[in-house]
């Protein structure tokens, strides 16, 4: 996720024609089901290690609260949350080929 700001910036060459949401739920249906699974169980263990790093950080109020006043009206939120579609669509293309 280093480079999510360079994978945003390209979406419009890799995604014409729909968002990284709507092409991200376009390749779930038509990729292998195996790798679509497999790319969907490396990010919820990408969340678990966030989740985990936020509770043995004592931040899980803080983390709360930002969700809860961010989450729907922060722009930067919404670029990482296209850049983990990309990611994972990148992801699934290329190993489906």
């Amino acid at each position: 996720m280093k480079n999510y700001m360079k994978l945003f910036e390209d979406t419009e060459d890799i995604f014409s024609g729909g968002s990284p949401k709507e092409k991200f739920y376009e390749i779930l249906h038509t990729a292998n089901k195996n790798l679509v699974k497999d790319e969907l169980d490396k990010l919820f263990g990408r969340l678990a290690v966030a989740e985990k790093l936020i509770e043995e950080q004592g931040l899980e109020e803080i983390y709360e609260q930002k969700v809860a006043t961010e989450y729907n009206f922060d722009d930067s939120i919404e670029n990482i949350k296209n850049s983990l579609y990309i990611e994972i669509v990148g992801a699934i293309v290329t190993r489906n080929e």
